[in-house]
């Protein structure tokens, strides 16, 4: 069975793309008894009314953490802006490090559920030893260093990401992922359908999709709008069903299946207003819960079964910087990049055991 992805308005241009979807019949869901954690470690951080800008707009900055374990952010990558051929690439939503290379998903607003990914390949960015500025503005000059740091990016075709803030590596088959969440409102879907593509690292494109249902009786959810994976293939997801509280649900993804339930433990203090992103550190063997500003911390391995977290297995960390945490994403060795809008930038952790 084909899905075809047709092109409308700023994407007149562009192929449409077509790849195989699976409609999974059987729910995707399953719910059984919860407890409440009293994770009274975490504080909840109210959005700001106006994101503040990056401090320097054109050089490294750093987000250091105001509460909780010693953490600071320092910029990596002042992201290209505008970028190839004046694309709009001032909305990053998510990111994802799979050995060499980083991908990012840029979401231009006008483009409605659409985006595209860009992969850059951090080895030959090392190599050239290049500066947050050189990589803000390759698009911009023609010297032989921008030159030389174009060839190290590869942009994507656009295609139907919906909000396009989950993309996610499986560490265990060594793809990407990410739902495909389209939004008729911010943070109102179109469907209750669940929707998750599989994403080319090379083509930079998704491949495949499943349709399903994430219903258990009459509990229902439409869908994630984060995702993360761990080192043994357990995919997660984490929503808010009130203001404060935080559900976890974990699972599995496969070719022709998806398969998540509700875990049963409910954490009765969420970081923040926002579902920014979740992480999972392959080092610590922690998920991350990320709002602006605000992240909480937790052992994977608490949620196997019935649940094991006490409250003192979670913990938080509070930032200052009235900035937007778009992603949080962790190499084999536990280095964290966080993806920050307003200027975008990529900056990196200076704890690998965080």
């Amino acid at each position: 069975m084909g899905f075809l992805l047709g092109t409308l308005g700023l994407l007149s241009s562009t192929p449409a793309l077509a790849y195989h979807v699976v409609h999974q019949q059987s729910s995707a869901l399953s719910v059984g008894r919860l407890r409440t954690i009293n994770d009274s470690a975490v504080h909840y951080v109210q959005v700001p009314k106006k994101y503040r800008p990056a401090a320097n707009l054109h050089r490294a900055n750093v987000i250091k953490q105001t509460r909780g374990a010693s953490i600071a952010f320092k910029t990596n990558y002042l992201l290209p802006y505008p970028g190839y051929r004046h694309q709009a690439w001032g909305n990053p939503q998510s990111i994802a490090v799979t050995g060499r290379y980083l991908y990012v998903v840029y979401c231009p607003t006008a483009w409605h559920n659409r985006g595209r990914l860009v992969r850059y390949d951090l080895s030959v960015l090392q190599k050239l030893h290049v500066t947050p500025q050189q990589v803000q503005q390759t698009y911009q000059t023609g010297t032989a260093q921008s030159q030389a740091i174009r060839r190290a990016i590869k942009v994507g075709p656009a295609f139907v990401t919906g909000h396009g803030q989950s993309l996610a590596y499986n560490w265990h088959d060594h793809q990407l992922y990410m739902w495909c969440d389209k939004e008729k409102a911010p943070r109102v879907p179109t469907s209750q359908y669940g929707y998750i593509s599989q994403i080319s690292g090379s083509q930079l494109k998704p491949v495949h999709q499943v349709r399903f249902r994430l219903k258990h009786g009459r509990f229902a959810v439409a869908g994630g709008h984060v995702l993360t994976f761990d080192k043994y293939g357990n995919a997660y997801f984490w929503t808010r069903p009130t203001t404060h509280h935080v559900y976890i649900y974990k699972g599995r993804v496969s070719s022709r299946h998806v398969k998540f339930r509700l875990t049963h433990q409910v954490l009765q203090h969420g970081p923040g207003t926002r579902v920014q992103s979740m992480g999972y550190n392959p080092r610590t063997g922690k998920l991350y819960l990320v709002s602006d500003d605000s992240i909480a911390k937790l052992p994977a391995k608490k949620l196997n079964g019935k649940g094991h977290l006490t409250k003192g297995n979670v913990t938080w960390n509070k930032f200052a910087s009235r900035r937007e945490f778009e992603g949080l994403a962790f190499t084999h060795n536990g280095q964290a990049y966080l993806l920050s809008n307003h200027n975008p930038e990529i900056l990196a952790g200076n704890q690998r055991s965080w």
